[in-house]
């Protein structure tokens, strides 16, 4: 009898081991995969989350967006590292959450470089400087010789202390050799209003929110912050072009998953993502976002991470920017 029992057990065993390999061996992914943005619904983060969240299903399996607004975009990410590593978690990071907000606050609670694994670059965009039509600067060149003529006179707006307009703000200082006086607001459209209303001179803001006042003439555009012209806007010279060496501001949204997670469901993201991105509705829905698309591997994206991180972390410390 006990010999039938311990075969029986033997039997058991084999099949519940033959049942877990089979689990473990199922292609990924075999649930849906969710998105996290850490910020709230339609906004420039949340966006790109949806339209990841329609080719994900390409895999099989639903995408489903969950946003988790907070703390600078930190609580998005410090949950995301710390989840199992398996690729049915994602973050739908930005150059605000992965590159400026751990470069400002040694507090962030997770490092952009160490607890990500990159995925898939969705979208760049860029930055224009503009001021306020009545003031005579016709060129970049013409506003940075007052500026240097005149220093602490002239004023930028911002978002508030440590974001990335008010470090697109600092660079422009430094690289320019100039002073110029940072002015905080709650917003891009608040900071675009102050300058409208001749509160303050200049701002560096998106091209979305810039394009059609430029257009109207509510605002003169001196140049874009991409490393090239860019089709957003053809007709502006870039900062560099304009006399500033090697200005160049982009803001990214990007996927990344926790570090650790397989390579090949890395892999398996960043081809789906790309080939769904290279669709001419894709391309148009992001040009609607005033942002190009401009895909690569994961690796790349890595490096990208990278760079945007030391780049800000650099001009944090040298402009003494810390928000803890």
């Amino acid at each position: 009898m006990g010999g039938i029992r311990a075969l029986g057990l033997m039997v058991f065993a084999v099949a519940a081991a033959g049942f877990v390999s089979s689990a473990i061996a199922q292609p990924f992914p075999n649930q849906p995969v969710r998105l996290y943005v850490p910020a709230a619904p339609g906004g420039p983060t949340d966006i790109p989350a949806r339209l990841v969240s329609q080719i994900i299903p390409k895999l099989g399996q639903p995408g489903v967006v969950e946003n988790r607004p907070g703390a600078g975009g930190a609580i998005a990410a410090r949950f995301v590292a710390s989840v199992t590593p398996d690729g049915y978690s994602l973050l739908v990071c930005n150059t605000s959450v992965l590159a400026v907000f751990p470069a400002v606050s040694a507090s962030a609670g997770y490092d952009p470089i160490k607890d990500f694994a990159a995925v898939a670059k969705v979208s760049e965009s860029y930055q224009i400087l503009v001021l306020n039509p009545s003031l005579p600067y016709q060129s970049v060149g013409e506003l940075v010789s007052y500026a240097k003529a005149n220093p602490g006179k002239l004023t930028f707006a911002h978002t508030g202390p440590g974001g990335l307009p008010h470090l697109t703000g600092e660079l422009f200082k430094a690289l320019a050799g100039v002073d110029i006086l940072g002015v905080s607001y709650k917003s891009g459209g608040e900071s675009v209003a102050a300058v409208l209303g001749h509160q303050v001179d200049m701002t560096f803001e998106s091209v979305t929110i810039l394009l059609p006042l430029i257009r109207d003439r509510k605002l003169r555009a001196l140049a874009i912050t991409s490393h090239e012209r860019t089709p957003l806007a053809p007709d502006l010279p870039t900062m560099i072009e304009a006399g500033v060496p090697d200005y160049e501001v982009t803001s990214f949204n990007g996927i990344v998953a926790p570090a650790g997670t397989p390579p090949p469901v890395v892999n398996l993201l960043n081809k789906t993502i790309n080939d769904g991105l290279a669709t001419p509705e894709n391309k148009e829905a992001i040009a609607h976002l005033g942002a190009i698309s401009n895909p690569g591997s994961p690796q790349d994206f890595a490096a990208f991470i990278a760079a945007q991180h030391r780049k800000w972390l650099q001009v944090a410390k040298s402009a003494h920017i810390s928000i803890d």
